[in-house]
Parts: structure tokens; C-alpha cells; sequence
């Protein structure tokens, strides 16, 4: 066997025991709750593919996991962790409805892609903040990131209940806080059942984040911001501006993400509709390996458990949140994975001692 292979196979070898350690924890905690484990297995991955209805609706959660995903890879690769894109979607979804209940009954064409603007730029502007707080403060992202979901929630929820309450719900005294139907402008069409159009959005910004990311100078100077800031630095990239402005592009994700989950889906803002799109979209990017074309997968992937695990109240008897005790365990797992697979003096190690062996077999 060749070094190359060696290393292909170790590789590899890493990779399927992290799955056979994920699947491994996760039956371990099946089997305290006493729920039969390939019933329940079967009920998350497989019964979502059985039927048309079930595949669109994890095709409908896989849009936005798959548009904030790209937007936490930018940020991750340019050396910051964006985990606020919960607060950036929701902060999206009030700038997308704001505009929408202001325009009326004016033309799609000039409408939907003015709200969806709004949404972009609402979603960016709360991105920026944490973004500058970092490169010219050098405040933990983690931290700002963290407060802006909470204050972001909270104003979210305030909207929904005073501004931007549906006049039928406040003459009818019900108080639902949810805002007006939004007219048929800014609506997103639909495929088939609740699959959208906005499916394809989120493929064509996979391949716009590879271009601009992998092909491009800006994408280049980004890349080495993350990779190396001294070296970075010291070949002359303003590395603040480069962090500052994946921060922007992120935020700007999340915000389209959210104005096409109202455009698309649910055509009103009401509350919940994040759906915690914006901490699963993290999970997504890691799994994805932090690339467009490994995110697309894994928000399919990632879909299927969030939406398998409607299922398995009724189905199995397992409470729906036992899919976020399993993100837990796939983070840390992804994490653990990350750092033995660039650990390039264990692979070498391992290497010898293979070679060592061979030789001494011979």
C-alpha cells in the first residue's frame, strides 16, 4: 500500500467510525427512553422518502438550512463563528414583511424582489454589528452574536404583537400575534404540495458561494483572513474589513433566508417561524465540511431529522427534541473528526509505524 492510500484509507476509516460513534450514542439514549431503536431510526431517515408529501416537506426545510449554511461557511472560513443567524433571520423576516405590507397591491415584479432587498439588508445590518464589534473591538463573536439572538427575539415578538398586528386580530380581540396576510405580490410560487421555487434559489447560491469563495480575489483574501490572520496581515489583507464583511454576507443569508420562508411559506410573520433554522444551520455547515456542495447534502440530511422527528411522537413515542439531543452529538462528533483529521503528525505516525510493520512482516 502506497502512502496515498494509506492516508485515503485513514481518512475514511476516521470518518465511518465517527458515524458508527454518533449512531452508537444515540442508541444509547434510545434505550434509556425504552424505544425500540431501528423503529425509531426507520421512522426518522427512512419514512421521509417514502411518499411524495413527506420528501417536499424536508425539501421545504432544507431550503433555509441550506441558504443560512452558506452564509455560516462564509463567516466561519473567514476566521469568525456566526452564530447569531437566528436573530438575523428573524430581524430578515420583519424587514421583508415591513416592506411588503407597505407596498400593497403593486406588481410582482417590482414587490417581491424589493422585500426580499429589505430582508437582505435588515438580516446584513444585524450581521455587521457583531462583524465590527470583532474586527475593531475584538469582541467575541460568540458573545454579541448570542445577545443580538436574544434582543432580536424579543423585538421580533414585540412587532408581531403591536406594530405589525393583524388588524382583523386586534378588532376581534384575539391578540394572535401574527401579522396580516401578505398579498399575492410578494408570494414565492410553489412546485408542488408546499415546495417552492425558492429550492432552486438556494442551489444557485451554492454555486455563487463557490465562485466568489474558491474563484475569485475577494473570496481568496477571505479564505486566508480565516486561515492565517498574521500571514494574512502581513501580506498586506486588511483582514478587519474581510471579517467585517463575511459578517455582512452571513447576516445577509439569514435575512433571505427568512423573507423567503414568508414569501414561500407561510406568506404572513407569525411567531416561531425560525423554527431554530438559524443554530441548525452551524450543525449543517460542519457536516457540509464548510463547502457549497457538501452544505447541499447535509441540509437534505439535516431536513430529514428535523422532520422525521415529527413523526416519531405519534409513530414511535419518542419526544420530537430527541433530534436536538442527536445535533449535539453529531457537533461534537464533526468536531472531534476535525481535529484528528488535521492533525498531520498522528497521520504520519500511524504511517511509520504501518510501514514498520509491512517491513518487518516481509
Amino acid at each position: 500500500m502506497t502512502e496515498r492510500n494509506f492516508k485515503v484509507l485513514y481518512k475514511v476509516s476516521i470518518i465511518v467510525l465517527a458515524v458508527l460513534v454518533t449512531l452508537l450514542l444515540s442508541s444509547f439514549i434510545l434505550v434509556i427512553l425504552g424505544a425500540d431503536i431501528m423503529k425509531t431510526f426507520y421512522t426518522i431517515i427512512i419514512t421521509p422518502l417514502t411518499r411524495v408529501g413527506h420528501l417536499t416537506e424536508v425539501l421545504v426545510r432544507a431550503v433555509p438550512l441550506c441558504i443560512i449554511a452558506l452564509g455560516v461557511a462564509v463567516a466561519y472560513r473567514s476566521g469568525i463563528i456566526n452564530i447569531g443567524a437566528e436573530g438575523q433571520m428573524a430581524m430578515g423576516i420583519l424587514g421583508f414583511t415591513t416592506v411588503a405590507l407597505a407596498l400593497g397591491d403593486m406588481s410582482r415584479a417590482v414587490a417581491l424582489p424589493l422585500a426580499l432587498l429589505s430582508a437582505v439588508i435588515c438580516g446584513a445590518l444585524w450581521g455587521f454589528v457583531p462583524g465590527i464589534l470583532k474586527a475593531k473591538l475584538q469582541v467575541s463573536e460568540l458573545l454579541s452574536t448570542v445577545m443580538l439572538n436574544y434582543i432580536a427575539a424579543q423585538f421580533y415578538s414585540f412587532c408581531l404583537r403591536v406594530p405589525l398586528l393583524d388588524p382583523a386580530e386586534r378588532l376581534s380581540g384575539a391578540g394572535t400575534p401574527q401579522s396580516a396576510r401578505l398579498s399575492q405580490a410578494v408570494e414565492i410560487g410553489r412546485i408542488t404540495g408546499r415546495l417552492h421555487y425558492g429550492v432552486f434559489i438556494a442551489l444557485v447560491l451554492a454555486v455563487l458561494v463557490y465562485l466568489f469563495m474558491w474563484k475569485t480575489s475577494f473570496g481568496y483574501k477571505m479564505r486566508a483572513s480565516g486561515a492565517q490572520s498574521r500571514a494574512a496581515r502581513y501580506g498586506g489583507i486588511n483582514v478587519s474589513a474581510y471579517v467585517t464583511l463575511a459578517m455582512i454576507i452571513s447576516g445577509a443569508f439569514a435575512g433571505l433566508a427568512g423573507g423567503i420562508e414568508i414569501a414561500a411559506v407561510h406568506r404572513r410573520a407569525i411567531e416561531g417561524v425560525t423554527n431554530n433554522y438559524g443554530f441548525s444551520a452551524v450543525v449543517v455547515a460542519l457536516f457540509g465540511m464548510l463547502h457549497p456542495f457538501g452544505i447541499i447534502p447535509a441540509s437534505f440530511f439535516f431536513a430529514l431529522l428535523i422532520y422525521g422527528s415529527t413523526l416519531t411522537p405519534r409513530a414511535v413515542g419518542v419526544p420530537a427534541n430527541i433530534v436536538d439531543v442527536m445535533q449535539g452529538l453529531i457537533i461534537i462528533v464533526i468536531v472531534t473528526t476535525q481535529m484528528v483529521l488535521q492533525n498531520s503528525y498522528l497521520e504520519d505516525r500511524l504511517w511509520r509505524r504501518f510501514s514498520a510493520k509491512r517491513q518487518e512482516a516481509v
